[in-house]
């Protein structure tokens, strides 16, 4: 790192606010990245469900879910920066070989049944916004996400991605156009509130598993040692001296990355719950029909911000599910991997993301009913997350594999905690 001359009081004032924004862009990374992924098309249609359903009084999840989502990711990407490898790397080398196919083959699965709801969901806006077929604007959308994240560098991709997070604040402007209660929608954020039905116990269970999902563990894991490469840097259990440095890095682009991905999740829960709950509208299948309904009650401005958020988050969201199950399935195989290498040098890396979107196109044009399909998804991600949030911590805190860097005992109840209740969270969506 290039020392820093103190700068005057008059430099530091005339810095031009497009430098400043650079700065703080060239600190966030993956945690930015991977939180903003977290709000998919998917995403999008739980909050709108919860605030459809239950109007602002499951605010609160948001805010209860904030510290156990950064806790996890922070493991994720410590993991990542400490040993040089992804997690499904490390399963390999420090665990028997039926957990890391177990594993992997259950990622695979969600990653590419969400792809296809994903999909699905910006065909059909890119259909409200501009008209003709959703096949069409889905097949449009398909090659253009595998073709940047095949052709472009690392650097240019992950500048576009840190970019791509603008096109959430979409949400903010919903709720700016709707008529907010803000009495209520605050104390439906800091009061804890459930109802004893079903209905209830679901939409937490769909929230948790919604918010923390085993994709964006691989993902900021594998975003870390793509990192570290990129760099030239040697892993931080190689060279401890660096890691202080390092490791404020990732717990600030967590912090930040998960707190704008519960923020805007809060801000679509209040948008739904003020203009179609409030007009006694509490259905909602997908996220594109709480687009639709917006229309004719927050009037056509809004409904057309919400349709673009869609599409927006749906092109961050797909190449983060296509690229996390591609890093798992490589270091399964250990076979050549990286965005920032080229496709011939790669060819089963690119193989595997351009595979899974395209079977995700599959289904977009298939007779599958997606929102039963991702029911399924957040069964298997919810079995899913609970071993592999356990194994992640007994890594993280292991010596023998982290050196002198395991986690801290904060982070580590922490850790235990999101791991406890998302296993409470498993089991309640069986029960529901």
């Amino acid at each position: 790192m290039n020392d820093v001359v103190p700068a005057s009081r008059e430099s530091v004032a005339e810095t031009p606010p497009r430098n400043m924004l650079m700065r703080i862009l060239g600190v966030l990374g993956p945690g930015l990245v991977t939180g903003a992924a977290d709000d998919d098309p998917s995403g999008i249609a739980t909050y709108s469900q919860v605030g459809a359903q239950f109007g602002y009084s499951m605010g609160w999840t948001m805010v209860l879910s904030y510290p156990l989502m950064v806790a996890i990711q922070e493991v994720a990407a410590r993991i990542g920066s400490t040993t040089g490898h992804g997690i499904a790397n490390n399963l390999r080398r420090h665990y028997p070989r039926w957990v890391l196919d177990a594993v992997v083959f259950a990622l695979l699965f969600a990653n590419v049944i969400n792809l296809g709801a994903d999909i699905a969901a910006m065909g059909d806006s890119a259909r409200l916004l501009l008209g003709g077929p959703m096949q069409l604007w889905a097949v449009v959308i398909t090659v253009l996400s595998v073709s940047a994240e095949s052709w472009l560098s690392y650097a240019r991709y992950s500048a576009i991605l840190k970019w791509a997070t603008l096109a959430l604040f979409a949400y903010v402007a919903t709720v700016v156009v709707a008529r907010v209660d803000w009495n209520a929608a605050i104390a439906g954020a800091v009061v804890p509130h459930l109802g004893l039905g079903r209905a209830a116990a679901t939409a937490l269970v769909a929230v948790l598993g919604t918010t923390i999902s085993p994709y964006l563990f691989f993902w900021q894991s594998s975003q870390e040692v793509e990192e570290l490469e990129r760099r030239h840097h040697k892993a931080l259990c190689i060279a401890p001296r660096a890691a202080g440095r390092e490791l404020k890095r990732i717990r600030l682009d967590t912090l930040v990355g998960m707190g704008f991905s519960n923020l805007i999740a809060l801000f679509i829960i209040v948008a739904v719950a003020a203009t179609l709950h409030a007009h006694g509208i509490r259905n909602i299948d997908n996220s594109v029909q709480a687009a639709q309904a917006l229309a004719p009650i927050a009037g056509r401005f809004a409904s057309i911000i919400f349709a673009v958020g869609i599409i927006g988050t749906g092109l961050l969201a797909l190449p983060v599910l296509a690229g996390s199950a591609a890093y798992a399935v490589c270091e399964t195989f250990r076979w050549n991997m990286g965005l920032d290498r080229k496709p011939k040098a790669a060819r089963a890396f690119y193989g595997v993301i351009a595979g899974a979107t395209l079977i995700g196109l599959a289904l977009a044009f298939s007779p599958i009913d997606p929102m039963k399909a991702l029911y399924w998804t957040a069964v298997v991600n919810g079995v899913l997350a609970v071993p592999l949030m356990a194994v992640m911590m007994l890594i993280a805190s292991n010596g023998r594999i982290m050196g002198r860097l395991v986690i801290s005992w904060r982070l580590r109840v922490v850790g235990w905690i999101a791991t406890a209740v998302m296993g409470a969270a498993a089991i309640g969506l069986f029960v529901t």
